[in-house]
């Protein structure tokens, strides 16, 4: 069976532009030792890019800065979100503005696991 056609001439001009193999690691991770792999169930942060079934590429050796996208356990629930912090306040934002802010109330445990780097979508 014929599957299409493929050249027997002249190499293609794109050969000169040969593609180098690369490593996913070495390309996504600058700190192995702390860096971790979340995959992502939910639709809040798709404003941000991040859909459901995406694997996040977590670093837990950054320090994390009003603004980042993180991986934040609260009361033993884990989530994505943005994190904001102003004035000694800290609140988890979506990135889908129907799903309300996380708001640590008194008595709640939050810690923030690691800031979200990358994020890996596959397609089929």
């Amino acid at each position: 069976m014929v599957q299409g056609t493929i050249r027997a001439g002249f190499p293609s001009p794109a050969d000169d532009f040969a593609v180098k193999r690369q490593d996913l690691n070495d390309l996504l991770i600058t700190h192995p030792a702390a860096t971790f792999f979340w995959r992502v169930r939910g639709t809040s942060m798709q404003g941000a890019g991040i859909t459901d079934g995406d694997i996040l590429i977590v670093n837990r050796a950054l320090n994390p800065v009003h603004g980042d996208i993180v991986v934040a356990e609260i009361d033993n629930d884990f989530t994505v979100k943005y994190l904001h912090r102003r004035g000694g306040k800290v609140k988890l934002a979506a990135a889908d503005p129907t799903f309300p802010d996380i708001v640590p109330r008194e008595g709640q445990t939050l810690s923030i696991c690691g800031v979200v780097t990358g994020a890996i979508k596959k397609f089929r």
